[in-house]
């Protein structure tokens, strides 16, 4: 047996006594002592009345009444047998218990976002002062009636296969389920070691949380699936990196982020028990999966598989395309990375391209430039093939057949995203001939000057028709300015200036509004050519970010 290791059926005992006793969910509790089993300690009532633990209709002022619980998860889904923390490889489950290792000095709270705090889990603002809430949020005690867990995954990094790699620095300390029915699961990121930390410390620092905080609750603002930042809170613990990979290791201060989402779950958590064979345990997982977040998926269709990946696909073309949109580069696409409900996770060395950039890397040590933000569809479609994989050996011949239809299909998807969320920009109604030829062409000139993405799109909103027409641009539309230094730029607005008149009833206002407010609501179902080329031959150019040639 593995050192620490105790039976089977005292740790399926175990948790069916803390998933009886979870009405108990008025107090915080601290992390077990070493070799105690875990939660045991907070196994009391409250003595509140059998209503003392049913939520408000409105925003709580305390974390009293307030409760997680992890019944969903270990109540349904094996988790490892061994409770003591220690790096290892491990097998036959979805989760291990493990609590968060508190800081050893002062914590300060850094941030917090009231949206999540009270549009999500119901709590008001003022809740975030208490000794309570930081406690929570910094890992140094759990809701009672929880159970911590972190996740056993495997995946592709860098297009190699990876064995174990798991949460490593995080732990997730529940779900809570808000007034409006929606379930979230919370997370904290930085809080210690665990059985998959590997050569890690368990810990984040204060410099990559501020940018998980920040870029998580950016995107979501820009419209684009994501996993969302509660809290931020730093210490003054000192953890060691090295920044640029260069063997300068320097002194930081540790930092946890509270991230939510409604599944952790990503392609790697099905990976890892494909490759060891074990298909019963990945069964179950994909009909938790489907039964959780699937809704339109019939957990009983005998074509379930097949329906969970056509949705699969589908979400990651469009969450891809959305990406693009807004020049976002995640920076580490590995299957590890990619969520199973095509939300955006993980947040590393990501970054926001400014001057337009198809070979733009924000990962410092992508030697390869495998994930530039040109070849981040082209990363999708690797990771999805290798999600087909995993999903074979449940699938029949012909469900197989099918499978790989839907996959081809992904390319057609995404340009078609693609191009809606761009034309938007635009703000172009309807679908005529030449809009994909529209789109291709800006992009190639942005290219060639090196415009800066998001201003050029940002001052062609405000920018009116008559000044483009006389090609009056303005001092203060310094990106536009760069623009038009390319030879090609008048032929680019005589042929825009000549698409917006086939807007029926439009106005500069109306077309402003529409390039500044609706981006991410475009619909359509037209298609969009791997390639276009210039009526007028003079020049030729592919249609970004998807390229035939491209290797993934």
């Amino acid at each position: 047996m593995e050192r620490g290791a105790r039976p089977w059926t005292a740790g399926r005992a175990l948790l069916a006594v803390l998933l009886c006793c979870r009405a108990a969910c008025a107090f915080l509790e601290e992390p077990p002592a070493p070799g105690q089993r875990p939660g045991l300690g907070s196994l009391y009532s409250n003595g509140s009345g059998s209503g003392f633990c049913e939520r408000k209709t409105g925003l709580g002022s305390s974390l009293g009444p307030w409760s997680l619980s992890s019944e969903s998860l270990v109540g349904i889904l094996p988790v490892d047998p061994v409770y003591e923390n220690y790096v290892r490889k491990v097998r036959n489950c979805i989760f291990s218990i493990v609590y968060p290792t508190p800081f050893k000095s002062r914590i300060h709270l850094v941030a917090v976002s009231k949206d999540v705090l009270e549009d999500i889990l119901d709590l008001d603002l003022s809740v975030s002062k208490t000794n309570d809430f930081i406690q929570l949020v910094s890992g140094e005690k759990i809701v009672s009636g929880s159970i911590p867990l972190a996740h056993r995954y495997g995946g592709h990094q860098f297009g190699t296969w990876a064995d174990q790699l798991g949460d490593g620095r995080a732990h997730l300390i529940g779900i809570y389920t808000n007034r409006y029915g929606e379930r979230w699961e919370l997370q904290l990121k930085g809080s210690g070691k665990t059985p998959y930390s590997r050569n890690g410390d368990g810990r984040a620092v204060l410099r990559s949380s501020v940018r998980e905080f920040l870029a998580s609750e950016a995107l979501h603002y820009l419209g684009i699936p994501t996993s969302r930042a509660l809290s931020l809170v730093v210490s003054d613990d000192d953890v060691w990196r090295d920044n640029f990979y260069n063997g300068n290791i320097q002194k930081e201060r540790g930092a946890v982020v509270l991230r939510i989402a409604k599944s952790w779950f990503r392609i790697g958590s099905l990976e890892i028990l494909a490759r060891y064979g074990e298909l019963d345990l990945l069964r179950k997982l994909l009909n938790f999966v489907i039964q959780e977040h699937f809704p339109s998926v019939d957990v009983k269709d005998p074509n379930r598989y097949l329906n969970f990946f056509s949705n699969v696909v589908s979400g990651t073309a469009h969450l891809i395309a959305s990406w693009m949109s807004v020049g976002f580069a995640h920076g580490v696409c590995n299957t590890d990375n990619f969520s199973l409900l095509s939300i955006t996770i993980d947040y590393g060395p990501f970054g926001f391209m400014e001057a337009y950039d198809p070979n733009f890397v924000p990962n410092t040590s992508d030697d390869e430039r495998r994930y530039k933000i040109g070849n981040q569809a082209n990363v999708g479609m690797f990771n999805l093939n290798k999600l087909l994989q995993v999903l074979k050996p449940l699938l029949d011949p012909s469900q197989k057949q099918l499978a790989a239809q839907i996959l081809v299909g992904y390319s057609t998807q995404y340009y078609t995203r693609f191009k809606e969320l761009f034309k938007a920009k635009l703000g172009l109604l309807g679908e005529k001939e030449g809009d994909d030829y529209l789109v291709a062409f800006l992009l190639h000139l942005m290219e060639e000057t090196k415009a800066d993405f998001t201003m050029t799109f940002r001052e062609l909103s405000e920018i009116t028709q008559a000044q483009l027409k006389d090609f009056n641009i303005p001092q203060e539309f310094w990106a536009l300015k760069i623009l038009s230094r390319q030879e090609l730029f008048s032929d680019w607005v005589t042929l825009y200036l000549l698409r917006l008149k086939s807007n029926m009833n439009d106005s500069d206002s109306g077309r402003r509004k529409r390039m500044t407010s609706s981006s991410f609501t475009a619909s359509s179902s037209a298609s969009i050519p791997e390639a276009v080329s210039s009526r007028k031959s003079r020049v030729f150019f592919t249609y970004p970010f998807m390229g035939k040639r491209s290797q993934s």
